[in-house]
């Protein structure tokens, strides 16, 4: 499976943690930056990353910033993306499940490196449901 993934500097150090993690375990994974922990602007990170993802160049992408707030509106910005914040992986398996969420975004400051890889897991290997949640989904474009 091809994987985008994307920070700003609050998120950098987890990004790198994710990006080996997921290498490690098989995934191809494309880094669309930021390259250190230096401040940047959060949207030149995210809109190609988005971008990519919506156009299918990659199954699916993960956004790390501090509050995953900024990067999650953002990336919303696209038709194509459904964009889900979460802090616990829970919240990761039920965007796939009920939102089909192709975008996961984890707030770097308030979570765990291990918490951080159980929210990817989950949303890296749950399956939209369909069903009554395609509708919604359907609803959901502007």
């Amino acid at each position: 499976m091809k994987l985008a993934i994307g920070s700003d500097h609050a998120g950098f150090d987890y990004k790198q943690m994710l990006l080996e993690w997921l290498r490690d375990n098989g995934y191809e994974v494309q880094d669309f930056g930021t390259h250190s922990p230096d401040s940047v602007d959060y949207p030149d990170y995210v809109h190609p990353l988005a971008l990519a993802v919506e156009r299918g160049e990659f199954a699916l992408g993960l956004l790390l910033c501090g509050s995953a707030n900024g990067v999650c509106i953002t990336a919303n910005k696209h038709q194509g993306i459904r964009a889900a914040i979460a802090w616990e992986p829970e919240l990761a398996t039920l965007a796939r499940q009920h939102n089909n969420a192709n975008v996961i975004c984890i707030p770097a400051r308030f979570v765990s490196e291990e918490t951080a890889r159980a929210i990817a897991s989950q949303f890296l290997n749950t399956a939209f449901e369909g069903g009554r949640h395609q509708t919604r989904v359907a609803k959901m474009s502007c």
